[in-house]
């Protein structure tokens, strides 16, 4: 009996040694994965202020932080509450595992945990969270094994880094952010212990969740480092009655979609394949506030146009009801209801830094929930006459001027096509002619036949020599370049518009200043420009654009106090309506259409469709930025001079006219 009993003792002293040994030998342990840490980091874009966009991540949303970034109060609330011998052990608490083993007996069921913060990191990067006595040996011997590997500090912060903190935060970075809008720096004592605690039942602790449990859980942390003397008297008492503000953000706090897509696409153009999991920083040239006001206003003007086309249906109901009336109506009688899919109606937005080229805002979509589909980069379209400035600037380039005289009549073009002959009669957008108009006239008011005739006094042949300073690509090589007919999208055209609004020097849009990954600067802008005109020749065609707004086709793009330059655009059938501007600092694209291309509504054009969005967005430029340069400045060499009672801009090259002559209409007609 004694030499059974004495066996049976042996027996239970070596059996631990034995199962130990023999998951030691039968298992390998591979800890690359935690010292050769490199988890998915989410990466980060901000605007031109430094304030954040979005967050992009795969699957778990998580900032790292190195082991300097973490304040040591962090460090000694984590120690306090979860493992306060952990500079001491070698990876596992052997007096805390015989005090669980006790009260587990004791209980007849597991009533505390014995695991140290390595063993807590082993748990969650290299086993699974099941309950077997298998897992624990197996954590055990990892832990041993990531103590002989690395440092304490290197322990903590693949910990601190790892650890999932409630409500999609990964990390007590991450965590410091989402749920106090803080740096860990900037963190008060109480907020760490609210973090700290976090790890032990994210979801219960959670303190978007229960608050008040998450604010026992933190002052038990908080008395604990109170029992060990590592907080004084009042640092305790202060940090129990603080009650912290708590955030409750979605993940991605995505405030600009269309950027955050076309910053994903650009990642894609540069071959940068971990966009989601890099831990890239990403500075853009978004200001969030204009970004906010491009949205709305382009909202403000498709609800308009939708009020109005629902009133155009009414009239013309009561309209169609009139003429059913009459038997036998004459062809000016006639009349047929148009059909309007006002469901295609969509619109963009691009607007720019005129002298720098940046993006300031860029929407692609009335709503971005319905139709993601970015139009300001993607969509192609017909600019129609908002193409004419870029026509007329090569004319005042060549010495024409404001009061030079265009031909505005009717002509008819022949030409062959597919071996058939054609005829060509374009037309006014009023449907009747001037005789003779001035060059500034005819783009005020964007006479379709002045821009032709135009096009033939400069010549065909010169004029497509003379564009290709603006790089605008697919020009038709016929006459039908004056009704702007190649195609091209808002942030395309914004850019060939920086030759007018930076006074004569076209720019390159840039939507990202920077990227960084891990403090390295892996990107930077380069500005890229070129002259397409000098000052005094582009300052001309703004005095002329100026008079579009004021009193031309663009009259509903006006804003009181700023003065603005545009010309508006729309094609044929009303197809497309832009509307196509800048101040003194910015320049702003806006397009409408229907995305299966078909008509608008024929009473939409571009003034009147676009106007209100570029009208409200400038509105809102002036609410934000009140001090915001407000009028254009006249370079050297320009001559005012008064032509036929009114103020016309000249230089050295659009030289001011010796005499002043009138014309008589008819007798250019009659010619």
């Amino acid at each position: 009996m004694k030499k059974l009993i004495i066996s049976i003792v042996v027996l239970g002293v070596l059996s631990p040694f034995a199962l130990v040994g023999y998951f030691l030998y039968s298992y390998s342990y591979d800890i690359s994965k935690l010292v050769d840490y490199k988890p998915e980091v989410t990466s980060r874009i901000y605007d031109k202020d430094g304030k954040k966009i979005a967050n992009i991540f795969n699957k778990k949303h998580r900032y790292y932080a190195t082991f300097d970034e973490i304040p040591p109060r962090i460090i000694e609330a984590l120690v306090a509450i979860e493992d306060t011998t952990f500079f001491e052990h070698p990876g596992i608490n052997i007096d805390a595992i015989f005090r669980a083993a006790i009260k587990v007996i004791r209980a007849g069921k597991a009533v505390e945990g014995a695991s140290t913060i390595t063993q807590q990191l082993v748990k969650n990067v290299l086993l699974t969270r099941e309950k077997k006595l298998s897992r624990k040996i197996k954590e055990a011997i990892y832990a041993i094994k990531i103590e002989q590997a690395l440092t304490k500090e290197q322990i903590l912060e693949r910990y601190l880094n790892e650890i999932y903190y409630g409500h999609g935060y990964y990390g007590i970075k991450t965590a410091a952010d989402g749920y106090f809008h803080k740096r860990l720096e900037d963190l008060t004592l109480k907020e760490m212990a609210i973090l700290v605690g976090l790890p032990k039942a994210p979801s219960t602790y959670a303190p978007t969740k229960n608050y008040e449990i998450s604010m026992g859980r933190a002052n038990r942390v908080i008395t604990r480092m109170h029992v060990l003397g590592w907080i004084d008297e009042s640092t305790y008492e202060n940090s129990l009655a603080e009650n912290p503000q708590v955030f409750n953000d979605t993940l991605t706090q995505n405030r600009a979609p269309f950027i955050v897509d076309e910053v994903a696409r650009r990642f894609r153009d540069m071959n940068i394949s971990d966009l989601k999991t890099g831990g890239y920083e990403i500075y853009t040239t978004i200001d969030i506030r204009l970004q906010v006001a491009a949205r709305e206003s382009l909202k403000v003007a498709y609800d308009a146009s939708l009020e109005r086309i629902e009133k155009y249906k009414e009239k013309e109901l009561k309209r169609l009801a009139e003429f059913q009336k009459i038997k036998n109506p004459t062809e000016d009688q006639m009349f047929e209801l148009q059909d309007v899919n006002i469901s295609q109606l969509n619109g963009a937005l691009v607007s720019l830094d005129s002298a720098s080229g940046d993006i300031l805002a860029l929407v692609g979509s009335v709503d971005y929930k319905k139709s993601s589909y970015n139009r300001a980069t993607q969509g192609k379209r017909q600019p129609g006459s908002a193409f004419k400035p870029f026509i007329y600037q090569v004319a005042i380039d060549l010495g024409f001027s404001g009061a030079t005289e265009l031909v505005d009549i009717a002509k008819t073009y022949e030409y062959e096509k597919d071996g058939q002959e054609m005829k060509w009669r374009p037309k006014n957008y009023e449907k009747n002619y001037k005789g003779l108009v001035t060059l500034r006239e005819a783009l005020i008011h964007s006479r379709n036949l002045a821009t032709i005739n135009l096009v033939n006094d400069i010549g065909l042949r010169n004029l497509l020599k003379e564009l290709q300073k603006f790089n605008i690509k697919n020009i038709p090589h016929d006459l039908s370049i004056s009704l702007g007919t190649m195609s091209m999208s808002p942030l395309e055209l914004a850019k060939f518009y920086t030759s007018f609004s930076n006074k004569g020097v076209q720019l390159q849009p840039h939507l990202i200043t920077s990227i960084e990954k891990k403090n390295e600067v892996i990107y930077e802008k380069t500005e890229i420009s070129h002259i397409t005109s000098v000052p005094t020749q582009a300052y001309i065609m703004t005095t002329i654009l100026k008079d579009v707004v004021s009193r031309g086709t663009a009259r509903h793009g006006r804003v009181r106090g700023l003065e603005l330059a545009a010309k508006t655009g729309t094609t044929n059938s009303n197809v497309d309506g832009w509307l196509a501007g800048y101040s003194p600092t910015i320049e702003t694209i806006v397009w409408f259409g229907n995305d299966d291309n078909t008509p608008m509504y024929k009473r939409e054009t571009g003034g009147r469709i676009a106007g209100p969005a570029f009208a409200n967005y400038y509105k809102n430029v002036l609410k934000l930025y009140p001090q915001i340069k407000r009028e254009f400045d006249m370079p050297e060499g320009i001559i005012e001079v008064n032509v036929n009672g009114k103020k016309e801009y000249f230089s050295d090259i659009s030289k001011p006219p010796r005499a002043e002559r009138s014309s008589d209409p008819e007798e250019e007609l009659l010619w």
